[in-house]
């Protein structure tokens, strides 16, 4: 069975159907993406995969459960995580505490632990702390670990998302637009990370990106999304030469 398998999701505001009979399949360990115009239903996607929104229609398992109509805190403890297209961070909290905030839900102290400070309290907040620092590290944020998170650039702030969805130790890792905003060399940096947190991690990753670049040299399957409706699905040549794709979003000039 697929780590994340989706079967004819449909969901409506009103009587707009945003999305449309929606099907996924993502193994453990792959990196599938997900591609379109923008109000193309991309990012409800995201939103109804992680509980945002229910379904209005259709199924959702991972790891072999039902996850349908969970809050979201509930999915993120099964092993859903994800960034946001708009970044999401807290105004007041430094780029550690965001990181360890994530990591709460995994503490075992309990109420007598946080009121009496226990020796497994004292441990176990060691152990985040350590943990929360690695994650700075590896996405090469660890010497903003005491600032504040308005404090830093565009692209630095995208990576204490990325370290934050990662501290809630995800089965599959759900990334809105990792890319956006970043220069070139923000780009390819964020790519390494992609592919660093895939090989260290061993994650699925599922993404949405409109830079081409990313989506073709990241992932294995892509799929095409055009007003809630899937055109197109296959790898990255397929979805590059097919001229549904090629009319309904990438033009004749993205690939000559």
């Amino acid at each position: 069975m697929p780590l994340l398998q989706v079967k004819n999701m449909t969901h409506y505001f009103g009587g707009l159907r945003a999305v449309s009979n929606f099907d996924l399949e993502i193994e453990a360990g792959q990196i599938r993406g997900l591609i379109g115009p923008n109000g193309a239903g991309k990012t409800t996607i995201f939103n109804l995969l992680t509980g945002i929104h229910k379904p209005t229609e259709g199924a959702i398992t991972l790891d072999g459960e039902n996850v349908v109509g969970l809050r979201p805190h509930l999915i993120a403890s099964r092993g859903l995580g994800r960034t946001f297209q708009n970044i999401c961070l807290w105004r007041h909290m430094t780029v550690l505490e965001h990181v360890k905030m994530a990591c709460y839900a995994k503490l075992t102290y309990g109420l007598t632990g946080a009121f009496f400070g226990t020796a497994k309290r004292h441990r176990e907040e060691a152990q985040i702390e350590t943990k929360a620092l690695g994650l700075l590290k590896m996405l090469g944020i660890e010497h903003f670990a005491g600032d504040n998170v308005l404090n830093l650039s565009y692209g630095a702030q995208r990576r204490v998302e990325m370290a934050r969805a990662l501290a809630t130790e995800p089965k599959v890792l759900l990334l809105d637009e990792p890319t956006a905003g970043m220069n070139p060399e923000e780009l390819s940096q964020m790519m390494a990370i992609i592919r660093q947190v895939h090989q260290e991690f061993g994650l699925a990753i599922f993404l949405i990106e409109h830079r081409l670049r990313v989506v073709m040299e990241l992932c294995e399957k892509i799929q095409t999304l055009v007003f809630g409706e899937v055109i197109s699905e296959g790898g990255p040549e397929e979805i590059q030469n097919d001229p549904k794709v090629i009319d309904a979003y990438l033009g004749k000039e993205a690939v000559e």
